[in-house]
């Protein structure tokens, strides 16, 4: 049974439970508590975060303090840069005091090219949904989906108010106000509506939470009513719909780990039947943009790091090549507008974008001027423009939002993130540097530091990793993160294998069998830091969520004596164990990332070599913070807390807390005020780790 005593951790039960694949038996001690509707699970959690409580009391007036800090430097009634959609300025905005965006256009003025400047609502706007109103008396709100009719005149989207991302669909007639009555529930991110708004397509998931039909819904009717146009019954798989930019094309996607499959409606004959544009082939992977008489498709066929060809848009079949493969240069996405494409890739670590005009293979770079950078594109709803807006950022450059002019090449800066309280970038220093891997790949690393930062071996830092599902963690700016730089905390990002970094084969070589490569890249990062004489092993905190979580937690097994500290957010610390449960959520989409453990012994054998859970041993861990939520339906809760009870009963000299979110899902706190405490939360544990928390 629990103890409900904050005088010390809590005891948990140990209820022996035995599983059995390819001969090898393992008891599993903690199996129980993935019962969400158990009360004694409940009360478990419950005890953990007294115990956490209890704690970290000390560290109360620091929380409020860092909280304080985020809160003064961010601008808190502000508004986007105005998007153009058709006739409308589109922006969400921000009020003091209130924890969600308000969501608004307003009509564009005769003669109008340039968006409207303003910090506060402007004139003449009209409120499309107001987050904050909706989520009234509700622990937790977040919104699925929002999408316009292509007239201006509906409004789909879709709300949650658990945090296991399951949301009911509604719209809204924007002329009148109106709410219709036939709304959807159990939906799933991502609609698309036909041309004249109405039909509208949407999705729905199956039990392991996995998006798998998207339905046609008429605007109007019951949803008992609406049909189902596509079906994926291959549970690796995912699907998606989105209308064009061009709002020609319905386009459903069918995606697993390594296939695509795309299909095409007209927007203007919804109820036509989906065309495909290439069946799958296993380890094929495309993607589909439509402009004008082609749809352009970037695809991985023969191509490591993705190549552009493109295929009629009235009868799909042979691709024509437009941008060859070339080894090195990953190209992640292209964009099509009505005489240019922008293709979006990354470089030697890098993020850049590239433009061609329309009927020529003559192409230009866009240029930058720090050499640690993240530039991408940012809100670019109409088609016939010759102008995109992206967004950039650094480790010291707030994230500013530019408009590109395509012919001229000009930029036009049109916001930078204020930072309050005379934030000026001259004050921090940002660096790459290489660590060397076990098998000699080189890693890098970014790094920022107020300037004049000693490298004398003994400052702190805190060093953040991924490292899966080809996702990039790229040089990016934080405002909480300041209150860390300020106090003389140094920061860094280890770009390890399992991401996407430095292109497709460095996704490769960090996943299925070559997972522990992530692993040992960050490894290899902590000691470059110390080598580097950034740091020291016992002032070096190191950090990460999700999958990144499962890093920590490998890392902990490994490296020990490496880390001072250790941060795992929503940590997938149990994987081997999750992924043998078919019934769990997500887990078969999961296996050609991880490998099939039921199917293959070498797999279930190399996964149980480095699954934290099942590696826990009497070794002299760092300090463990875990944070986790109740809802989350990604990683679920049982994990880290079956992870810190296995920690205290092993190696029972460690110091170890669980705190859980009880009303949340994946992301955390959903309220930005909310999220900021959580920040200052594990902020102020980071800073007490590192000895700072009185300074």
């Amino acid at each position: 049974m629990t103890s409900q005593t904050p005088d010390s951790p809590p005891s948990v039960r140990q209820t022996p439970h035995e599983r059995t694949f390819h001969g090898d038996t393992v008891t599993d001690e903690y199996a129980w508590l993935l019962d969400k509707d158990d009360p004694e699970t409940i009360a478990y959690l419950e005890a953990e975060n007294a115990w956490t409580d209890k704690a970290t009391a000390h560290l109360a007036g620091l929380r409020d303090t860092l909280f304080q800090e985020i809160k003064s430097r961010t601008k808190e009634t502000d508004l986007t840069v105005p998007s153009r959609k058709g006739g409308y300025w589109y922006y969400t905005r921000t009020v003091e005091g209130k924890q969600y965006g308000i969501h608004c256009r307003v009509a564009v003025r005769p003669g109008e090219t340039d968006p409207p400047a303003s910090d506060e609502a402007i004139p003449g706007e009209e409120v499309l949904l107001d987050g904050n109103a909706l989520a009234e008396g509700k622990d937790f709100f977040a919104l699925g989906t929002f999408d316009v009719s292509p007239d201006g005149s509906r409004l789909a989207y879709s709300t949650d108010f658990e945090g296991d991302e399951r949301f009911t669909l509604k719209i809204k007639d924007l002329r009148t106000g109106e709410v219709f009555t036939d709304e959807v529930p159990d939906t799933s991110y991502g609609t698309a509506w036909s041309a004249d708004g109405s039909a509208l397509f949407y999705i729905t998931v199956d039990d392991a939470w996995r998006p798998w039909r998207v339905w046609r819904h008429t605007v109007g009717q019951a949803a008992a009513d609406d049909v189902v146009i596509f079906e994926e019954p291959d549970e690796r798989f995912w699907v998606g719909v989105e209308l064009s930019r061009s709002e020609k094309f319905i386009i459903i996607d069918a995606q697993s780990k390594v296939t695509s499959e795309v299909r095409i409606i007209p927007a203007e004959t919804p109820a036509a039947e989906p065309v495909v544009v290439a069946p799958r082939e296993q380890g094929v992977e495309y993607t589909v943009e439509h402009h004008g008489h082609r749809l352009l498709i970037l695809h991985n066929k023969d191509a490591e790091d993705f190549a552009l060809a493109y295929t009629s848009a009235d009868a799909p079949g042979e691709w024509v090549e437009l941008i060859p493969h070339e080894p090195g240069t990953r190209l992640e996405s292209v964009d099509a507008f009505q005489r240019h494409i922008v293709i979006s890739h990354r470089r030697d670590g890098l993020t850049g974008l590239c433009v061609m005009g329309d009927g020529s293979t003559d192409s230009y770079e866009m240029e930058f001027p720090e050499p640690i950078y993240s530039v991408g594109l940012a809100g670019n709803p109409e088609y016939d423009t010759t102008s995109v807006r992206i967004s950039y950022t650094s480790m010291i450059t707030p994230d500013s939002i530019y408009d590109v002019d395509l012919v001229t090449r000009t930029m036009t800066l049109r916001k930078q993130r204020p930072v309050l309280g005379g934030y000026d970038a001259s004050d921090y220093e940002q660096f790459r540097e290489w660590a060397t891997a076990e098998d000699g790949t080189r890693v890098p690393i970014s790094i920022v530091a107020r300037k004049g930062a000693r490298r004398d071996g003994h400052t702190p830092a805190v060093l953040y990793g991924y490292g899966s599902y080809e996702t990039s963690i790229d040089p990016y700016f934080s405002v909480a993160r300041l209150s860390l730089l300020d106090r003389g905390v140094v920061f860094a990002i280890a770009h390890i294998r399992g991401g996407g970094e430095m292109g497709r084969r460095w996704y490769e070589q960090g996943k299925l069998l070559a997972k522990k490569n992530t692993f040992t890249d960050f490894i290899a990062c902590a000691r470059q830091l110390v080598r580097g004489r950034w740091t020291s092993a016992d002032r070096l905190v190191a950090r990460g969520g999700s999958a990144g979580g499962l890093l920590m937690g490998a890392v902990a097994n490994l490296a020990p004596e490496d880390f001072a500290g250790i941060v795992a957010q929503v940590p997938f610390v149990d994987p081997l164990n999750s992924i043998l449960d078919p019934s769990l959520p997500l887990t078969v989409t999961e296996w050609e990332e991880w490998g099939n453990p039921i199917e293959s012994a070498d797999v279930y054998a190399y996964m149980k070599s480095y699954s934290p859970y099942e590696n826990v041993a009497k070794l002299p861990y760092p300090k463990i913070l875990a944070v986790t939520s109740l809802n989350d339906t990604r990683v679920l809760f049982h994990e880290p807390a079956k992870w810190i009870a296995k920690l205290r009963a092993t190696a029972p000299d460690g110091d170890y807390l669980l705190k859980t979110e009880m009303g949340a899902g994946h992301g955390g706190p959903s309220g930005r005020y909310d999220a900021w405490k959580e920040e200052a939360f594990v902020n102020a544990w980071t800073l007490d780790v590192l000895g700072l928390a009185t300074s």
